[in-house]
């Protein structure tokens, strides 16, 4: 996934108008973004490091290749990614979401300049075991993952991190051209869209990438990959509106919930998916904790997805008409963007 980092600017002045416990959440996002920065050496300087690993070294000369193809031939801005930072941990933040027990709607949290996200995220994971307990403890539906990537949006040249560096090139390609879709076009409060947006525009972006280099057996290798994803979430996603089917039901029960989500357990059980989080674009492993939250992070990343996928063949396969058609949508309000990329032809 994709965790928005405020600016430093943005976040000193939205300290202004916070509350103690909001202080120290954009405090130690701060912190975190001066990390990132002090940390951060312009590839070629890493390129001629003889003491850098040579793994290292083989994925930052990918990442300036992908660099290249985005700014070429997918037409997106390429500014980031010319720096790399070492943060020696594996994930850059941890985040939370949150839903109301008997709600699949997402609990959001407003941000100064962005409007309001779907999640909150913190640099330190203690932070963010912190945050899951208070949710926990005020009746929420928590779902909580370490992340491999951020973005600043554009605002600042994004780094290259080591928590995502040991990627397969067909992942890494994937995580490159998400970040620089965000940085075409973001729309402030509306996290599903955004993410859908740039889930479909670097699935796309990768088959084409490696069937411009004839990296046929790969291009097999990463549709089949993502068919077995979409076929998880397409039950989870099933679940997912059987749920709110029976949340808006009277007298609807915790075990009618809990039998709702045991099911799903027992779907992916079958289809072979264990310990790990399907579908997740945090990379974070562990024991499935099957929720209201959990289930809302698959339905950002993946409900809108198809509609932005017919967009792009209406287009062609023509990237900058593409992007002229998706801008389009940003000037109606979330319910119509979201009521013509699920049900209208644009």
């Amino acid at each position: 996934m994709t965790y928005f980092v405020l600016s430093t600017v943005w976040l000193a002045c939205a300290l202004v108008l916070c509350s103690c416990r909001s202080i120290g959440f954009y405090s130690q996002a701060m912190r975190g973004q001066a990390e990132i920065w002090r940390r951060q050496r312009p590839v070629e300087v890493v390129l001629a490091d003889p003491a850098e690993k040579e793994a290292v070294k083989v994925k930052l000369r990918l990442a300036l290749e992908l660099r290249n193809y985005a700014k070429n031939t997918l037409k997106l801005p390429a500014e980031s990614f010319g720096t790399y930072s070492d943060l020696k941990r594996p994930y850059v933040v941890w985040v939370v979401y949150a839903a109301e027990p008997f709600s699949v709607e997402p609990r959001q949290w407003w941000y100064p300049f962005v409007g309001r996200l779907a999640y909150r995220g913190f640099f330190d994971q203690e932070d963010a075991r912190e945050e899951v307990q208070l949710l926990k403890a005020s009746g929420y539906d928590v779902f909580a993952a370490g992340v491999e990537a951020y973005s600043t949006l554009g605002i600042f040249k994004d780094p290259l991190l080591n928590t995502c560096i040991y990627r397969s090139e067909a992942e890494l390609a994937e995580l490159v051209f998400h970040e620089l879709t965000h940085e075409r076009l973001f729309i402030p409060g509306d996290t599903d869209f955004n993410e859908a947006f740039a889930t479909a525009n670097a699935e796309s972006a990768v088959r084409c990438w490696l069937r411009s280099k004839r990296r046929l057996a790969e291009l097999m290798a990463y549709e089949v990959h993502l068919k077995q994803e979409r076929a998880y979430i397409t039950q989870a996603l099933c679940a997912r509106a059987e749920l709110k089917r029976l949340y808006a039901t009277p007298g609807c029960t915790l075990e009618q919930k809990m039998a709702v989500l045991a099911h799903l357990q027992n779907r992916l059980a079958a289809m072979g998916v264990k310990d790990k989080n399907v579908g997740a674009k945090s990379g974070a492993a562990g024991k499935i904790t099957w929720n209201n939250a959990r289930l809302n992070t698959l339905a950002t990343y993946y409900d809108l997805v198809p509609g932005f996928e017919r967009l792009l063949r209406e287009s062609g396969g023509d990237w900058e008409t593409f992007y002229v058609s998706v801008e389009k949508l940003k000037l109606l309000s979330n319910p119509e963007r979201r009521r013509i990329l699920m049900n209208e032809r644009f």
